[in-house]
């Protein structure tokens, strides 16, 4: 007895799931590879007592708010937990301090990591084969991922110095609605995009929310990176913090700024969910977008982690909802590493000189895009790998096309500088190399 591939769900055969796969394999066959493929955060801080402390600090917390009631927080703790999560205060608290975001806090979910978040806000908007999501191009590989998943196409938009092409995103929407299909979302990463790095100025993202309201579609905002600012200018506001941001669904993480092992994320969606005429029943008074959402999630995941969601509400109480201050020597990694790595291109690839390499210059967050004198493939990919010691990531995999394309990702978060050195110098060796074989 055997099962058809073909006879499964198209996902299971799809280049966008075999990108995770490949990424992840390849990293495991060549082990003694450095690798700037991976955008992990840096581990140099990782402290198991931390994880002891915060969760204390959670039971503590616990303890105030039940007034002692031991049984109260043991079944808090290790019980099966409230669908929508038991942090969801100190999420809200943490957006007001960081992000200037005001959000009431049953309007959040607390999700097994970002990526069950887009998932399940993207199964809640996709009602039937009409419903498309827009998104940049090229793009995080979880969104397309995400995607296919509910059978939601996505449409692409081209990219821009400014993080989006806000005429191109005009002209998909009216082709879109053209050919029949409804625009539910536009899908963006306004603060150093993965895998871009660019980040979207202040009138861009003000541009983008009067189209998300003259088109009538929701702007799902992703902000996985944006406390990590290279530079002491301020960064522009969150588009969730803005005017006009009930057209914003807002997707958080703690990979980055909790622990990415506690796989702790949330969604934002305060959208007032109504009835309208034809509706297939009655919508509670007063339910939201997260209210549908957590409905999905209960048959889903049926709660996030209690224990993982403690570690995480821990750490927002012992810093007052301040990530920004809980993350001061991260970002300083960060910000050193991306000077570590735009100086030594600079040093390896001056210039003027052969063979000709350029890079973009994002201003934070963990990437920097190379674009070579060559097209790249996952072949040379294990080429590099295995000759030179070196890893880093196709750009073909943040597009649906597989299409082999000339330029590559690198990720910096989690090096040491001297890991930086040695893994440049490594780089430079391959893409001469090649160089020279495409010559």
């Amino acid at each position: 007895m055997f099962l058809d591939r073909q006879e499964l769900h198209a996902s299971v055969h799809s280049p966008v799931m075999e990108s995770m796969n490949f990424l992840n394999e390849v990293a495991q066959d060549f082990p003694d590879a450095l690798s700037f493929a991976a955008g992990r955060p840096y581990e140099g801080f990782f402290d198991i007592d931390d994880v002891h402390r915060h969760l204390d600090r959670f039971c503590e917390h616990l303890r105030t708010r039940t007034g002692g009631d031991e049984a109260q927080v043991r079944r808090t703790l290790l019980q099966y937990g409230r669908t929508k999560g038991i942090i969801h205060d100190l999420v809200a608290r943490n957006l007001r301090v960081d992000e200037g975001i005001v959000a009431d806090p049953e309007s959040i979910v607390v999700t097994v990591g970002c990526q069950e978040a887009l998932f399940l806000t993207l199964r809640a908007l996709r009602r039937d084969e009409r419903d498309a999501v827009l998104a940049v191009r090229p793009c995080y590989v979880g969104l397309s991922g995400a995607a296919e998943l509910v059978d939601m196409p996505v449409l692409p938009v081209r990219n821009s110095a400014d993080g989006i092409d806000l005429e191109d995103l005009e002209r998909v929407v009216r082709r879109a609605r053209a050919d029949g299909l409804r625009p539910r979302a536009c899908y963006v990463v306004p603060d150093f995009a993965n895998p871009s790095g660019i980040s979207m100025g202040r009138e861009t993202r003000e541009r983008l929310l009067r189209l998300a309201e003259e088109h009538d579609f929701l702007i799902l905002e992703d902000n996985p990176y944006g406390l990590f600012h290279g530079t002491d200018k301020p960064r522009p506001p969150a588009i969730k913090a803005m005017a006009g941001a009930e057209r914003v669904v807002y997707l958080g993480s703690f990979a980055k700024t909790g622990i990415p092992g506690a796989r702790i994320g949330y969604v934002v969606a305060d959208q007032p969910v109504r009835d309208t005429a034809g509706s297939a029943g009655p919508a509670p008074e007063g339910e939201t977008l997260a209210d549908q959402v957590a409905r999905l999630k209960s048959m889903l995941t049926v709660n996030t982690s209690p224990i993982a969601q403690a570690v995480i509400g821990g750490k927002l109480l012992e810093f007052d909802g301040d990530l920004r201050a809980a993350n001061a020597r991260e970002a300083r990694v960060y910000r050193d590493n991306l000077r570590l790595v735009l100086d030594g291109l600079e040093e390896r690839f001056p210039a003027g000189s052969t063979p000709s390499v350029s890079w973009n210059r994002p201003t934070g967050g963990f990437f920097v895009v190379l674009t070579l004198p060559f097209t790249v493939d996952d072949e040379l990919l294990e080429l590099s790998a295995r000759k030179h010691k070196v890893l880093w990531t196709p750009l073909h995999h943040f597009y649906d096309d597989g299409r082999a394309r000339p330029q590559i990702r690198l990720a910096f978060a989690h090096l040491t500088p001297d890991q930086i050195s040695t893994g440049l110098d490594r780089l430079a060796a391959f893409v001469r190399e090649q160089s020279a074989s495409h010559t």
